[in-house]
């Protein structure tokens, strides 16, 4: 058994300690924005907040975890998609097929949390998330936006 803050509610739920905290949101608690992508924390679909820092939840066991931490998914970032990157990305139109575009949007928020005016380089080396769609140029400019929107 697991306790855990997910988006403000506390869940527990009935799991081995290694299971990915990727299938516990999806699979137990049932919020299904969260992607699965690659299975290997290479691509970041699968982006969440713990304790508002980025996470690759695929391989985050949720063994790993207290039950203090907060953990954040697309559903809980905001009420409305109200926050700044959410409207820069409606703004500008950025997903084609969306997929993974909630684990950008969680990945850029938390990029932005840490910080709140990066660069070009710091955004190259920060949003390592993997857009099949190349998307990416738009990224950047959602980027740009949601600093300005801040």
């Amino acid at each position: 058994m697991a306790t855990l803050k997910i988006n403000g509610e506390t869940v527990t739920v009935d799991v081995e300690d290694d299971t990915p905290l990727l299938w516990v949101i999806r699979e137990q608690v049932g919020l299904t924005g969260t992607k699965y992508g690659c299975g290997i924390a290479q691509c970041g679909t699968c982006t969440i907040h713990v304790d508002g820092s980025p996470v690759r939840s695929c391989v985050y066991p949720v063994g790993a975890l207290s039950g203090e931490e907060e953990i954040t998914t697309i559903e809980g970032l905001s009420e409305g998609a109200s926050h700044p990157v959410q409207k820069a990305w409606a703004e500008l139109d950025i997903p084609q097929c969306g997929y993974c575009q909630p684990g950008m949007i969680m990945a850029v928020a938390g990029m932005l949390n840490d910080n709140p005016n990066p660069t070009d380089e710091d955004i190259d080396a920060e949003i390592t998330n993997i857009c099949r769609c190349g998307t990416l140029a738009r990224v950047r400019k959602g980027i740009k936006l949601a600093v300005e929107k801040s």
